[in-house]
């Protein structure tokens, strides 16, 4: 159960980032989804926490998910560039992620 609060505070914290992006240009009523988001994501991390998840794999993961799809994201919702260096940071990332599950779990 603890993993599935944890993705509910991945989408819930990329939703309210991709939001954020779009409330910066003036658009007024994004600021709730933006609040709201991310109120959404630290009840839904506390609850991750709560059914026993470890600190350091539920911030690790919550984190490092967040920035790869929030850079995967941007490209076709805004336009935003998506090079190969970007590509290969998401690729660490994914693999700084697995190296942490798996150092947990030992």
């Amino acid at each position: 159960m603890s993993w599935l609060f944890l993705a509910g505070a991945i989408l819930a914290e990329v939703a309210a980032t991709l939001s954020l992006k779009v409330a910066s240009t003036g658009r007024v009523r994004w600021y709730a989804p933006v609040v709201g988001g991310y109120a959404a994501t630290f009840v839904l991390l506390s609850l991750a926490l709560d059914r026993g998840m470890a600190l350091g794999v539920a911030y690790g993961i919550w984190a490092a998910v967040g920035v790869a799809l929030t850079a995967l994201l941007s490209r076709p919702l805004f336009d935003e560039p998506l090079t190969p260096t970007m590509a290969l940071g998401i690729v660490l990332i994914i693999a700084g992620v697995l190296a942490i599950e798996v150092g947990a779990s030992h």
